[in-house]
């Protein structure tokens, strides 16, 4: 079975550098960190309302970082304006609302196909690798192959809550990511706990996680929480 990589969010530290102003905590220290603990990739969502990741922090970390960098990002002209000047490894389109506290649910790939795949087009003509961050349906995937995105991102926010059958789901869409040809990741509301099933399923390449160990390193620092939840991944990938 192929190796799973870990891409880490790094939004919420901008987060709390942003609660009192100034530079600190700095992303880009974070990342390096994060980098140096054994994630893989990192992750940034510059949002249309600049709440916590600014220009200047995808900025500093794509010119600083020679690890892949993976800029969430809604389906606008401005942000696709900006992905194509940066160029980061890759871009991850995700819906947006400017009242929601984080995103709440995955992209509406099948009702706005041309929309999307003009925009998909865009970034994969500049040479950026496109994923779409999507609920784990079967037509929401369909769509997705069909407006030319090479990797779904599984949405595993209703996994993460709780309901048994949405485990069942997830593993259904991960079967069917894999049989449409995409490359299948997965992200949102994972921890310690929850992570290893995930992780275990042969289709899903990298998981792309970030207020969990946000908030986990508070008490056990960055470097100690990127590195159990490396070894959970890698452990639960083996077994």
């Amino acid at each position: 079975m192929k190796p799973i990589r870990l891409g880490v969010n790094i939004d919420h530290v901008a987060t709390l550098r942003n609660a009192r102003g100034g530079d600190h905590p700095d992303p880009l220290r974070a990342a390096r960190e994060v980098l140096a603990a054994g994630a893989n990739g990192i992750t940034m969502h510059l949002r249309e309302d600049r709440r916590h990741i600014r220009d200047a922090d995808v900025e500093a970390v794509r010119r600083e970082i020679a690890a892949p960098l993976n800029l969430e990002m809604a389906a606008t002209d401005d942000l696709v304006r900006i992905a194509l000047a940066l160029h980061p490894h890759a871009c991850c389109l995700v819906p947006e609302r400017r009242q929601e506290l984080t995103t709440e649910g995955g992209l509406d790939v099948a009702g706005q196909r041309e929309r999307l795949r003009g925009v998909v087009a865009a970034l994969v003509g500049g040479g950026i690798r496109v994923s779409l961050f999507i609920d784990p349906d079967p037509a929401q995937l369909r769509a997705a192959a069909a407006v030319g995105a090479p990797v779904v991102e599984l949405h595993t926010g209703a996994y993460a809550a709780g309901n048994p059958a949405e485990w069942e789901r997830l593993q259904a869409a991960a079967r069917l990511t894999a049989d449409l040809g995409l490359e299948c990741h997965a992200g949102h509301g994972l921890t310690f706990a929850n992570t290893p099933p995930v992780a275990a399923l042969p289709e899903v390449m990298e998981l792309n996680i970030g207020h969990f160990l946000i908030g986990e390193a508070l008490f056990a620092g960055l470097g100690p929480t990127i590195r159990r939840m490396r070894s959970i991944m890698d452990k639960a990938r083996a077994g």
